[in-house]
């Protein structure tokens, strides 16, 4: 098939251009999935959708850059089952007192709306 007989370094040169070529293609996809991967571990709600941008950004490097970028994005996505249990006590607590207060106040209009008719009543009947 050649005209020529191939060496030892031929086959050499071959398989390291092999190897370089099986680490270029790893690599791209290491890179390519990076922004999938870390938005996945922080729990990002929208890790579909920065896995997807991470990987159409291999055909330009300014999707990709923000895909990276909104893969850090903080998220306002807090999953309360995973906090230990002093922490869930210390919320339930303070959403208690705070539901507590918000009932007070509610008792106060009230309140303070029945005087004000009862007011007006004693005014219309004089």
């Amino acid at each position: 098939m050649l005209s020529f007989p191939l060496g030892f370094w031929d086959y050499v040169t071959f398989l390291v251009l092999f190897i370089l070529g099986a680490a270029a293609l790893t690599a791209a996809v290491l890179l390519l999935g990076l922004p999938g991967r870390i938005a996945r571990a922080r729990n990002h709600p929208e890790a579909d959708a920065v896995n997807i941008m991470g990987w159409a950004g291999g055909l330009a490097v300014v999707p990709w850059i923000q895909a990276f970028i909104w893969a850090f994005k903080p998220t306002s996505v807090i999953d309360v089952r995973r906090f230990p249990q002093e922490e869930q006590q210390a919320i339930r607590e303070e959403a208690a007192k705070r539901d507590q207060a918000a009932g007070a106040g509610k008792e106060r209009r009230a309140s303070k709306e029945r005087r004000a008719h009862a007011t007006a009543a004693d005014h219309s009947r004089e």
